[in-house]
């Protein structure tokens, strides 16, 4: 069973399933889409860009980059159609994030790993210098 939530969209009310909007938002997002993807199925507006798109739709920006985010609209056949990277906002065609901001957390992660691995290799050796033995010889005769 679905839980209450509020609509991202008007802020109402409404038991929450797939969707993150309200079913009139809903249909509200479904009816743009219809009307941006019939502008962008015309061969002369194959290319436009998003800003395109809106002037001549009445279609919010935001919502449009949404349709290519949710993979509605695709890039590859409408090639100036993109939408922001989640962390600087330059526009990518696929994913979440672009190369840049990948390889920036990839070599993060890399220096983390590498950080932690040193802090256990210490913390080994300073465990076995605790824990050493020393035995006494005696010798007798």
């Amino acid at each position: 069973m679905g839980e209450l939530a509020n609509c991202t969209r008007c802020n109402a009310i409404f038991i929450k399933g797939t969707a993150a909007v309200c079913p009139e938002c809903r249909k509200k997002e479904e009816e743009d889409f219809q009307v941006v993807y019939a502008y962008m199925r015309k061969k002369q507006n194959r290319v436009a860009t998003v800003e395109d798109i809106e002037a001549d739709t009445g279609v919010v920006e935001k919502q449009i980059r949404e349709f290519v985010k949710q993979k509605r609209l695709h890039p590859a056949q409408f090639p100036n159609m993109a939408y922001g990277c989640e962390k600087c906002g330059s526009s990518i065609r696929e994913g979440r994030l672009c190369e840049g901001c990948k390889g920036e957390i990839a070599s993060g992660l890399q220096k983390q790993e590498q950080n932690d691995s040193m802090k256990q290799r210490q913390k080994d050796a300073e465990l076995k210098k605790a824990n050493r033995t020393y035995y006494s010889v005696r010798n007798e005769q």
